[in-house]
């Protein structure tokens, strides 16, 4: 297989980064990379899926990393695992040996370990210049389920039509299940035996980087979790603040303490942003150095700072969301882009172990096992195939309503020399509504064809 015919059988099937922001994935594969990263780090807490996926499917994982470092034209690849997950690393040391091309590299057990840019500079020790992607020092980096789904789309001929998502939280069985992309957030909550108190709300992805969602909204290729909390959890109430709060606390309380920038990812690689720089221009009005506000175009938002840095509680990185929004909306391109020769000398003392973040989010009691269930779920509704569950365009439809379509059928494509991802049918159905943003299928298990 060459680099084409691999790039062609991922663009056909619709394969993303299944934990990020769902960057379409034949993009990233070129020529010119001498290592890949399996990204095992699962960093944020409570998630289980890739972990839990490594020790499962081990050999169809390593299998096919070995074949995309081989095509690809790499020297190696590189097997990234936190430390803490034993099983996953007992079962990826009984198989690497047969594949020569490979290596396990035992990360430590701190946040954020899964971020590209900290991840790379774990792994082989380059630091990725500052507004720059991993191909810049000869990486990428690819998702333990997204290689998962290489293989399926590869060996399988299988499209992505179904995500593995932990539910947990306040429910009364967390688990990790196989569910139809399309699925909404309610049934994945109710196979999870329901949440265990009326009053709650969801995140979808992690605690420190995910979102509120109704629990109405549909899973997509790039959902990893679900996770109920009370309304009143600390997790929650940080999310529904009001920025126009939040800069008028920063104004009121923040007391330069440094904190934030001490204990940031990014800044302790040797990238220039400074988060208590940010906080002081907004505080003191400061317009003159606009540098205070163009580094927030280097800040990932992994938000270490606002939910375990600051002591005044206060939301660097709410304020530096918007900030850099604002700056895009106007058209202000990113003016950074040092190369760091070396990583800050007190990196090492710095790094927050995941323990200590889990406590200080209040979510010890949450953090059980939620074990990897053998069934898929099947919806007992409609699934909603949103069009823009990835990086680019949106996908257009190519079907009308009253179309019937047998799961892995083509319903969105991407225009030529676009950035997209194709979608395709989670299930055997009907289609009832198509819009701009989204098509609806409703299940029909009797459509032969």
């Amino acid at each position: 297989m060459n680099i084409d015919e691999l790039k062609n059988i991922v663009f056909e099937n619709g394969i993303v980064g299944a934990g990020g922001a769902g960057f379409p994935t034949h993009a990233k594969l070129s020529a010119g990379v001498d290592t890949v990263i399996l990204n095992g780090a699962e960093c944020e807490p409570l998630l289980r899926v890739d972990r839990q996926l490594l020790a499962v499917y081990t050999d169809e994982i390593l299998m096919t990393l070995s074949l995309i470092v081989d095509t690809l034209g790499a020297k190696c690849g590189l097997v990234a695992i936190k430390s803490a997950y034993k099983a996953a690393i007992g079962s990826v040391k009984n198989s690497i040996g047969n594949y020569k091309n490979l290596e396990l590299k035992v990360l430590p057990d701190v946040y954020p370990a899964g971020d590209e840019v900290v991840l790379i500079y774990e792994t082989t020790g380059r630091i990725v210049p500052e507004g720059s992607i991993p191909i810049s020092v000869g990486t990428i980096v690819m998702n333990v389920e997204t290689v998962l789904n290489v293989y399926n789309a590869i060996y399988l001929k299988h499209p992505v039509t179904e995500k593995y998502v932990t539910v947990t939280g306040n429910v009364k069985c967390p688990s990790t299940f196989k569910v139809k992309v399309g699925t909404s957030v309610a049934e994945l909550i109710e196979k999870a035996g329901g949440c265990l108190e009326e009053d709650y709300e969801i995140i979808m992805g992690g605690p420190m980087t995910g979102k509120i969602v109704d629990r109405k909204a549909p899973i997509t290729k790039t959902t990893k979790a679900i996770i109920a909390l009370p309304k009143d959890h600390p997790v929650i109430t940080k999310r529904k603040t009001n920025i126009s709060i939040e800069l008028k606390r920063a104004m009121s309380v923040c007391s330069q303490c440094q904190m934030c920038t001490n204990l940031c990812p990014r800044h302790l690689l040797g990238h220039s942003i400074e988060p208590h720089k940010v906080m002081n221009a907004v505080a003191n009005g400061i317009i003159a150095d606009t540098t205070a506000y163009t580094i927030t175009m280097l800040c990932s938002e992994c938000g270490l700072c606002e939910m375990y840095s600051c002591h005044q509680s206060l939301s660097p990185r709410k304020i530096i969301s918007q900030i850099k929004t604002k700056l895009r909306q106007n058209g202000v391109k990113n003016p950074h882009s040092k190369k760091p020769e070396k990583a800050n000398i007190m990196r090492n003392e710095r790094l927050v172990p995941m323990e200590r973040l889990i406590s200080r989010l209040a979510l010890n009691k949450y953090n059980v096992d939620a074990p990897l269930s053998a069934d898929t779920i099947v919806p007992s509704g409609s699934v909603i195939m949103q069009l823009n569950q990835h990086v680019g365009v949106a996908a257009n439809p190519v079907v009308k309503v009253g179309d019937m379509v047998k799961e892995g059928d083509l319903i969105g494509d991407i225009p030529n020399n676009k950035l997209g991802a194709r979608l395709h049918a989670s299930v055997e159905g009907v289609i009832i509504d198509v819009t701009d943003h989204s098509v609806v299928i409703e299940p029909r298990g009797d459509f032969n064809g």
